[in-house]
C-alpha cells in the first residue's frame, strides 16, 4: 500500500471506515510527512497537529461506537491562512493582523470540520491575497515543489504547493482573480473556483467586503483527483445562510449537449505555442471521449477582466490604502502601486458603470453558453512564470497581468472554473487547460474532467526538487 499521506481523500476514507487504518495512523503518518517535507517549500506555515490529533482521536471513538462519519472523516486537509478558523489568526500573510484570533469558524472551516476531516495546518498566501506569487513579511516564501525557480502560483500558492507534495489531500484555496485556479496549474494539480453563492464563505474577524469582493471572491477546493474536487466541493458547500449571497443550489441539472468551445485565441492575450498545442491535445482526447469541439470566436474576456479590475482596486482603495502603508509588505507596495497605473479611474461613476455593465456582459456571455455547454481555454497566456517574474519591473508586472486575461474575466461574472492539469515539460514546468462553464454548472466541469482525467496518469504527490 501507498504512504497513507499520499493517498486521494477518496482512498484514505474508505480505508478508515474499511477500519483497515486508523485515524490516529493517517494523522500521525501526515504530520510526519509535513514535519519533512514543509522546511523545504515554507506551504504550511501554521501547523494545527495538536487539534488534528484530537480529531483523529475522537474519529476512531466514533468508528468503534459505529457513530456516523462525515464524508471526509479522517482526511487530511489544510486551510487558507485568510480565513477564520477558531483559535488562529486570520493573517492574510499581513503582520498588522498577526493577532487577530478567530473566535468563530468561517463557514467553509465549519463544513469541513462537520464532515469529520483533519485539518492538519494552515497555508500561506502573499500579503493582501493580491498576487499569482506567494510571498510576505509574515510567513515569508512558499516554493514550488516541482521546480522552486518558478511560482508556486497566488494567492493560494501555499494551498496548492501543500497539495501537491502530499501535505493534505484537499487543499482548501480562495479565488476573485485566478487565485485558486493558477496555483493548481503551477503546481501540477486540479483546482475547482465555484461558482458565486455556491460555497458559503465570510470572515468574522472582519468587516464585510464591499461589494466588489462580494460578488467576485469564493471559496474552493484544489486537489490530485477529480473525485476529490467533487468531494471537497460539496463538502463545503454546505448551508451556512451567515453568507447572504450563499443559496441552496442543487449539484445536477440536465444534462445540455455535450459541446465545447475551444478558444485558442483571444483578444489581448498572447498564447504560447505549447499552451495552444495542449489545448489541442485535450480537444482530441475529448473528442474520443464523445464531446463535440467547435472553435468559435471567444466572448469578450477584456471587457470583463476591465470591469473586474475597477470592482478589484476600488474595494483596496476604500478600505486597503491605508493599511498597505501601514504594513508596507514591500511587494505589496509594488502590486498596489502597478494594479492603480493598470486602473487608474475607480470614482462611484466607474464603479457603478462596473456594476451595471456586468447584467449587459452577463448576457452575452449566456447566449454563448447556449450554444456551448463548456469553454476550453488556456489558464493563462504563459507558462507558470519565474517565481515572482512580475517584481522585477513594470514591463514584467504588465507581462504577468496581462497573461492572466483568462483568470481575471471569469470571476466578474460569478462564473466557475476548473484548472485541470495535464502534463510537464522536459524542463518540469507544470501545464493545464481552463474550463468555465455557465454558473451552477460545477456538474459539467466535474464530467469533463473525469472524462478527461482517464487519459493522463494518476497525479501523485512530488517531493521537493
Amino acid at each position: 500500500m501507498e504512504e497513507l499521506w499520499a493517498l486521494t481523500a477518496a482512498e484514505i476514507s474508505k480505508l478508515f471506515k474499511a477500519k483497515e487504518v486508523s485515524a490516529v495512523e493517517i494523522c500521525n503518518d501526515t504530520i510526519e510527512h509535513i514535519e519533512k517535507i514543509n522546511p523545504k517549500i515554507n506551504a504550511i506555515v501554521v501547523d494545527t497537529f495538536v487539534e488534528a490529533r484530537k480529531t483523529a482521536s475522537t474519529l476512531d471513538k466514533k468508528l468503534k461506537n459505529k457513530e456516523d462519519l462525515g464524508s471526509l472523516a479522517a482526511v487530511p486537509v489544510t486551510i487558507k491562512v485568510n480565513t477564520d478558523q477558531i483559535g488562529y489568526a486570520s493573517t492574510n500573510g499581513l503582520r498588522i493582523q498577526k493577532e487577530l484570533i478567530a473566535t468563530k469558524d468561517s463557514p467553509v472551516v465549519k463544513n469541513l470540520k462537520s464532515s469529520d476531516a483533519l485539518i492538519v495546518g494552515r497555508t500561506n498566501t502573499p500579503a493582501f491575497s493580491i498576487h499569482w506569487f506567494t510571498r510576505n513579511s509574515l510567513h515569508g516564501h512558499s516554493l514550488n515543489p516541482h521546480n522552486d525557480k518558478i511560482t508556486p502560483g497566488g494567492s493560494s500558492g501555499g494551498a496548492a504547493a501543500a497539495t501537491a507534495s502530499g501535505m493534505g489531500a484537499i487543499g482548501h484555496g480562495t479565488d476573485i482573480a485566478g487565485s485558486i485556479r493558477y496555483p493548481a496549474y503551477a503546481c501540477g494539480i486540479h483546482g475547482l473556483r465555484p461558482s458565486l453563492g455556491r460555497v458559503p464563505m465570510i470572515n468574522y474577524t472582519t468587516p464585510d467586503r464591499h461589494i466588489g469582493g462580494q460578488i467576485m471572491a469564493v471559496s474552493g477546493p484544489l486537489a490530485r483527483s477529480i473525485e476529490d474536487l467533487e468531494i471537497g466541493l460539496k463538502v463545503m458547500s454546505r448551508e451556512n445562510f451567515d453568507d447572504p449571497w450563499w443559496a441552496p443550489i442543487p449539484f445536477s441539472f440536465k444534462k445540455p449537449q455535450r459541446k465545447i468551445a475551444l478558444i485558442t485565441e483571444i483578444e489581448g492575450l498572447k498564447v504560447d505555442p505549447i499552451i495552444k498545442n495542449e489545448l489541442e491535445m485535450v480537444a482530441k482526447k475529448l473528442e474520443e471521449a464523445g464531446w463535440i469541439i467547435e472553435q468559435p470566436k471567444a466572448p469578450n474576456f477584456q471587457e470583463a477582466a476591465k470591469f473586474q479590475a475597477t470592482l478589484w482596486l476600488g474595494e483596496f482603495r476604500r478600505t486597503g490604502g491605508e493599511a498597505i502603508k501601514k504594513e508596507n509588505d514591500p511587494d505589496a507596495n509594488f502590486i498596489f502601486e502597478q494594479m492603480s497605473r493598470r486602473c487608474p479611474d475607480t470614482s462611484l461613476e466607474s464603479f457603478m458603470d462596473a456594476l451595471q455593465n456586468r447584467a449587459r456582459i452577463s448576457r452575452n456571455w449566456n447566449k454563448f453558453f447556449d450554444e456551448y455547454s463548456l469553454i476550453l481555454c488556456p489558464v493563462t497566456g504563459d507558462l507558470p512564470f519565474p517565481d515572482l517574474k512580475d517584481l522585477e519591473s513594470q514591463d514584467s508586472f504588465d507581462l504577468v497581468f496581462d497573461s492572466m486575461l483568462p483568470q481575471i474575466a471569469p470571476p466578474y461574472l460569478g462564473l466557475p472554473g476548473l484548472s485541470f492539469s495535464t502534463n510537464k515539460t522536459p524542463s518540469n514546468i507544470p501545464l493545464g487547460v481552463q474550463f468555465i462553464s455557465r454558473k451552477y454548472r460545477e456538474d459539467i466541469l466535474l464530467d469533463v474532467g473525469y472524462d478527461l482525467e482517464q487519459f493522463f496518469p494518476k497525479i501523485l504527490p512530488v517531493f521537493p526538487n
